[in-house]
């Protein structure tokens, strides 16, 4: 069982840091007029579990705070998943594994 939860953490903290860096990676290319890497992808990492980190990519870089959408939408996405990790940590296991 404590394999099962050291992969998940692995994947979060990896997935976390792509929404990071891809949220780094586009204010980049957005200042140098550059091929831009399309808001569903930055939406699309938000949702397999890296809203975090694409949150806090949007607020250190300064990237897409204009857009009501990130504003509201990432912290929300984040929002769920911190219920649905909730809802798994403390549901009996045998809902879990149904």
């Amino acid at each position: 069982m404590k394999g099962i939860w050291l992969i998940i953490i692995i994947y979060l903290v990896a997935v976390n840091f792509l929404g990071l860096i891809l949220m780094g990676v586009d204010k980049s290319r957005a200042k140098r007029r550059k091929w831009r890497i399309p808001e569903a992808t930055l939406f699309l990492v938000a949702v397999i579990g890296g809203a975090l980190g694409s949150t806090a990519g949007m607020y250190i870089f300064r990237h897409k705070t204009k857009h009501w959408y990130f504003v509201i939408g990432m912290p929300a996405i984040l929002v769920i998943h911190l219920i649905a990790a909730a809802i798994l940590y403390f549901a009996p296991l045998n809902l879990i594994f149904l």
